[in-house]
């Protein structure tokens, strides 16, 4: 091996390594983000009312129903009528949670982002991003 390709081996060597570093910085910084990440998904809530106004219930952003409160006309409708209104207001409070569970993820969505994945350090290695056999 000549001198220039050992000079040209250290370039590149020296640039995977300044990649490693900025993925390591872009992970601690994600880390560090995560006790308050954590934080507010465990007190985030979302709640909802059905359509004629019978039921409210709410919900943790895993979608977990945490307080169903009644009406008290809801107590003279029909099971029916009642099951539907609680399942109506379940659906929507669980789709404001995932919103809310997104906007919570946000900031370390974004920070992953703009992480290089593996193929991009290592060409011809698997994507840590994509599931297995998905990869493009």
């Amino acid at each position: 091996m000549d001198r220039w390709e050992q000079e040209g081996l250290r370039t590149a060597n020296r640039g995977i390594r300044n990649q490693v570093e900025d993925v390591l910085d872009a992970y601690e910084e994600q880390r560090a983000l995560l006790p308050e990440v954590q934080a507010k998904l465990a007190a985030a809530r979302a709640s909802a009312t059905s359509a004629d106004g019978l039921v409210e219930v709410t919900v943790d952003t895993a979608g977990v129903l945490t307080e169903v409160r009644f009406e008290p006309k809801a107590l003279r409708s029909n099971r029916e009528q009642l099951g539907r209104s609680v399942t109506e207001a379940g659906r929507e409070a669980a789709r404001r949670a995932q919103e809310q569970a997104r906007a919570i993820l946000a900031p370390i969505a974004a920070a992953a982002d703009g992480m290089p994945d593996l193929p991009d350090l290592v060409p011809g290695s698997p994507s840590l991003r994509e599931p297995p056999g998905q990869a493009g």
